[in-house]
């Protein structure tokens, strides 16, 4: 019973077989052939508008050659102290971007606050001794397994307007943030303001397959020579675009999205109704946080049940971790077996009995 994280299953049914039928034949190379022109007119589609999309293989190479599109070697990148660019990608934002930095700001359930943001940069001085900040990275979901609602993106959007800023949006869990929202692509991103995105398609049913969408085309100058120079202008591309073909027809990265979250929610509402159980932060998609009683954590750890342990920095401010508590990230991918759901809930309920009789 593995819960560590959404990327440590495989590939989907339909992804795959996708995958084989573009596998034979010969085509042409580095994005040249008509799978990748036709998967990338797809994503004009269902942005609703045109776009620029540049395939990658890695999370972390999308969001550091899209920071790096946006951020000049003397310039500054704004996100969540906890976000997932400054926080887990060894550097490699920064090493894209020549110099530049990032700096991570506070913000309870990893998501920050426009108002905060907005008085951040106003405190910056105006001096060439410092970087000026050039973009904003949010976490869509957040490190938290929080979904930033429309109108925030949107207040986001307009604190990044007026400072001059490009926002950027890492999607490594797009859809189940989409899902969980209810709305479209569109409304999701440069509706509300987002310039370019990380569009992450691994954590839910591809095999190695992210993609950079630029809306904002001031930003795409360059972008090519970037990914080649990252190794990331693929010789057999269209292998990397039929992942995508495979996983955007009949809404199938939808399914695989919504089976996630019902079961992330299934496992939360399980937890929550234990004594001694309780949420660290709304379950808005597939990753649950629970604070446990050390003896629930243990009982579930010698059960085999695998997961990590999380940090409590972006707790509100009246929640605190006990010394005989654990906070933990438990997440939920689209080959989850519902089952294993129940025996978690089991585990727990059991050794909370134990602990309740001794």
């Amino acid at each position: 019973m593995n819960f560590a994280s959404d990327n440590i299953v495989g590939a989907s049914a339909p992804v795959l077989e996708a995958l084989v039928k573009a596998n034979g034949g010969a085509l042409a190379a580095y994005g040249g052939d008509d799978i990748t022109k036709r998967v990338k007119a797809r994503f004009s589609e269902i942005f609703e508008r045109d776009v620029s999309v540049f395939f990658v293989t890695t999370g972390t190479a999308a969001n550091a050659l899209a920071l790096a599109s946006a951020v000049p070697p003397w310039g500054l990148g704004v996100c969540h102290r906890e976000a997932h660019v400054i926080d887990d990608e060894c550097g490699a934002p920064e090493f894209f971007m020549h110099g530049a930095k990032l700096v991570g700001l506070p913000g309870v359930a990893a998501k920050l606050d426009p108002q905060a943001l907005a008085a951040y940069l106003k405190g910056l001085p105006r001096a060439v001794k410092q970087m000026p900040p050039k973009a904003l990275s949010i976490s869509q979901a957040t490190e938290c397994g929080t979904i930033y609602q429309q109108d925030e993106i949107a207040a986001l959007g307009r604190v990044c307007r007026e400072h001059g800023l490009a926002l950027h949006m890492d999607g490594a869990r797009f859809a189940n943030a989409l899902v969980s929202l209810g709305c479209t692509p569109a409304e999701m991103t440069w509706k509300q303001g987002v310039d370019i995105l990380s569009f992450g398609a691994t954590k839910n049913g591809c095999l190695m397959a992210e993609a950079i969408v630029v809306f904002n085309e001031t930003l795409t100058e360059g972008l090519d020579y970037r990914c080649k120079r990252a190794g990331q202008i693929i010789s057999k591309g269209r292998l990397i675009a039929a992942q995508f073909e495979g996983y955007l027809a009949n809404d199938h990265w939808y399914d695989n999205a919504r089976y996630a979250n019902r079961l992330a929610r299934k496992l939360a509402e399980g937890l929550g109704r234990l004594p001694g159980v309780r949420l660290a932060w709304s379950v808005d998609a597939n990753e649950v946080f629970p604070i446990l009683p050390q003896a629930v954590d243990q009982a579930l750890r010698a059960a085999g049940v695998q997961y990590h342990p999380w940090t409590a920095l972006s707790l509100a401010p009246n929640e605190t971790v006990g010394a005989d508590e654990a906070l933990v990230r438990l997440v939920v991918s689209f080959s989850t077996e519902e089952a294993h759901i129940d025996r978690v809930v089991e585990i727990a309920r059991s050794a909370i009995s134990q602990r309740a009789a001794e």
